[in-house]
């Protein structure tokens, strides 16, 4: 019988700990994150059920477990046993067999099955399923889709068990355990025993915090090599995930000392074995003049200084500075003949009148290979898109539009009266080719491509939609620059125009119609770094309130009062899919994650009724409001996709999320990818819009209180914005001007096209 040995000393305990032995009987909470468990304990001899705490993962109910601790009075739970450690084997009694089948872990198995498999084979059930499992095909209801979606489960099982018993006690979940397994097959726990820094490396979701956990409970020194070349890997990854591309080496190697414990020249010498080992890319990096100089903060440091990328990275923006100079260096494939004939034709055609600047926009269009158009909300791009739309159109030209988003991609759709796609749908991502299909060898079939909300747009992605550009395609980038840039790494849009190599069209008007919308003009304000009119509800009808609310508990509840009452009944929108609470961070009080709890509770409670699922701290109930958080290219789904769960099966434990035209099924172990999106922090709101938004602004918020932030919340607002909040939180913002600066060197990279370009400026 297998066993499992756990020892993590917590404080105060005495030389000899209290022993117990008994059975796990259902969980009451577990810290995913920490290990952080309550459970209820059936002790031997004991009658009743004891409470107790301590550090385990993945805790199974039905397990068999030896605990040992001491007891402690809680103030407020009472009598508790504080665990220190325990030793876990596979349970013995039926009813332990029983819960542990139908716990969730074994997929294709419910309470129901798990009843009848127990039934059939009593205490011998695991010896079965071991040894003999295509008896199972004797238990009723288990045919052959569910036997051999059952019988793989055990295999990896029982595949992965040996490398279970080493990781659990180094606090290495149970669904990083089947990922190490099945990344490294066989040799996963001779892998990790040798090096275990190469599980940051290598899979996604395990850290270098964990792997070095791992590594110093094996024994490994803290200034070795390995750990300096994970560390270094490490903070280049996180350094991505706030939107660097590259990082000063110096800087970087000084990063790994404070942050990681990694001596500065311990990191410098992994940099260079790290390079050689092709894993990372360093270059002297030269300052062109070319670059302009408008706005010292957004260039470049007039120094030589030598840059660190990942491979990967450095791949990207190098590969975007080589195919947007090939394409503006393609000739046209459609001819527009005179650019003036052909606008006042499609003027005529729209019976709309355009303002100077956007028939200049449109004639620019009609004239370059590569386009940038960028302006704040009522400023007229969506004029001007259908206008160029139309006047390729009336060449005969075909056209494509696409967006980084599914939401972006249905505004720009409904707007243009013509089929837009998101950006991966149209280069046409395949999971099973692990790629984009569309590419230089297969290139789309267009003559314009108009890609909106262009500011969203990350290295990775634009290398990708470069490479699929015909050479003789028009190429036009609609955006707002002032808004967020990219969740990912880069700064794409904003670097473009700062190179100066691709013409730029800069909206400027707000029109007349536009004027009449306080949202709007109170998002130019910000832009300018003005108040906006604050208007309080009781003013009258507007599109635009502040509430004060000074304290993050009184803005939280005035907040929920918001959603479920005051705004539904007065503006007549659902509270689920019409409002859209949008807050500067995820944490705090005010937080997106404690708004999601209280409002889901309040929205989508059914007095309990309701199916449900309970991953960790999330609970997801049949109807919640769903977001994705990380791309997933194998179900097409993708960081900031919203839905509704529309189907719930507590037995399989599986759920189904509908996204707009489609439903998508998660497993139980991929319910880490959904968090409820109730609330969701600005960063996620990128590119989308909403009828209503509810936007907290609080002095606790001052680390991300910034203009574009603020700015970013506002546009997303269609029909209605309400600021919740302190005005000095709101007037802190609207002052920090001062965006953090993202590492990169594509300005540079296409500054250094100019002379190609244009030879006789150069």
């Amino acid at each position: 019988m297998s066993k499992l040995f756990i020892n993590a000393p917590l404080p105060g305990l005495s030389e000899a700990p209290e022993e117990l032995r008994g059975q796990l009987e259902r969980i009451i909470f577990h810290n995913e994150e920490n290990g952080y468990t309550v459970f209820r304990f059936k002790a031997e001899g004991k009658l009743d059920l004891l409470s107790v705490v301590g550090h385990m993962t993945e805790p199974q109910p039905g397990c068999s477990l030896r605990i040992w601790g001491s007891w402690e009075n809680n103030p407020r739970w009472g009598m508790q046993f504080k665990m220190d450690g325990f030793e876990q084997e596979m349970p013995n009694t039926l009813d332990g067999i029983f819960q542990y089948l139908s716990s969730g872990l074994i997929k294709g198995i419910g309470p129901s099955l798990a009843r009848r498999i127990v039934d059939k084979f009593g205490a011998a059930t695991f010896e079965i399923m071991d040894n003999e499992i295509e008896r199972l095909r004797e238990v009723q209801g288990i045919g052959s889709k569910n036997f051999k979606k059952i019988s793989e489960t055990w295999k990896t099982q029982r595949g992965i068990k040996e490398l279970m018993l080493f990781l659990q006690p180094h606090d290495i979940s149970t669904a990083y355990a089947v990922r190490i397994y099945k990344f490294y097959g066989q040799a996963a726990l001779e892998v990790v025993k040798e090096n275990p820094y190469r599980l940051s490396m290598d899979i996604p979701g395990i850290g270098f915090i964990t792997a070095d956990m791992i590594a110093q409970k094996l024994g490994f020194e803290l200034e070795n090599d390995l750990r300096a070349e994970a560390g270094v890997l490490y903070s280049l990854n996180n350094l991505g995930k706030d939107g660097h591309v590259c990082y000063p080496r110096e800087e970087l190697c000084e990063l790994c000392e404070k942050k990681l414990g990694i001596p500065a020249e311990l990191a410098d010498r992994a940099i260079d074995r790290l390079e050689e080992e092709e894993r990372l890319v360093c270059e002297q990096m030269h300052p062109s003049p070319l670059v302009p100089a408008e706005k010292p903060e957004e260039c470049l440091p007039e120094a030589t200084e030598s840059y660190v990328y990942l491979r990967r990275q450095y791949y990207y923006e190098s590969s975007i500075a080589h195919y947007l100079g090939r394409l503006m260096l393609s000739p046209k494939s459609v001819r527009l003949g005179d650019s003036e004939e052909a606008l006042a034709e499609v003027k005529k055609s729209i019976d709309i009148e355009l303002a100077p600047e956007q028939e200049e926009a449109v004639l620019m269009a009609a004239r370059s290979k590569v386009l940038v158009i960028t302006g704040g909300p009522g400023t007229g791009k969506t004029t001007i898109i259908n206008a160029i739309i139309k006047l390729f159109q009336a060449r005969s030209a075909r056209v494509m539009a696409a967006a980084p988003t599914g939401r972006a991609a249905k505004r720009l759709s409904e707007t243009s009266n013509l089929e837009a796609k998101t950006i991966h749908r149209l280069l046409e991502f395949s999971p099973q080719e692990e790629g984009f299909a569309r590419n230089e060898d297969m290139p789309l079939t267009c003559s314009l491509l108009v890609i909106d909300e262009a500011s969203m747009l990350d290295i990775q992605l634009t290398c990708h939609l470069l490479k699929a550009v015909p050479l003789g395609a028009t190429f036009i980038l609609v955006g707002d620059v002032n808004q967020l840039p990219s969740v990912g790494p880069g700064n794409v849009l904003k670097d473009i125009i700062n190179s100066g190599v691709v013409p730029v069209v800069e909206l400027t008007q707000v029109f007349r119609q536009a004027e009449q919308s306080e949202i709007i003009m109170n998002a130019h304000l910000i832009n300018h770094g003005q108040m906006p009119e604050l208007r309080p509800p009781e003013t009258g009808l507007s599109d635009f309130y502040f509430i004060t609310q000074e304290e993050p508990e009184a803005a939280v509840d005035m907040i929920v009062s918001l959603v479920r009452e005051h705004i539904p009944r007065r503006f007549r929108l659902d509270p689920v899919e019409d409002i859209q609470v949008l807050s500067p961070m995820n944490k705090g009080h005010a937080g997106a994650v404690n708004l999601n709890t209280r409002l889901q509770e309040l929205l989508n409670n059914g007095g309990g009724r309701i199916p449900h699922l309970q991953r960790g701290e999330r609970m997801f109930r049949l109807n919640d409001k769903v977001m994705q958080i990380r791309n997933n290219y194998e179900k097409d789904v993708f960081n900031g996709d919203i839905g509704r769960i529309c189907v719930l099966d507590t037995e399989e434990r599986e759920l189904t999320v509908r996204y707009d035209d489609r439903n998508v099924i998660y497993d139980f172990d991929e319910l880490d990818e959904l968090v409820p999106a109730y609330a969701i922090s600005i960063h996620k709101s990128q590119g989308s819009e909403y009828p209503a938004v509810v936007i907290p602004v609080l002095t606790q918020h001052y680390v991300m209180l910034q203009r574009n932030l603020i700015y970013t919340a506002v546009t997303r607002g269609r029909r209605l914005v309400v600021l919740v909040g302190s005005r000095q939180a709101l007037a802190m913002a609207i002052r920090n001007n001062q965006t953090q600066k993202r590492h990169t060197w594509l300005a540079q990279r296409l500054a250094g096209l100019l002379p190609a370009l244009n030879p006789e400026q150069a």
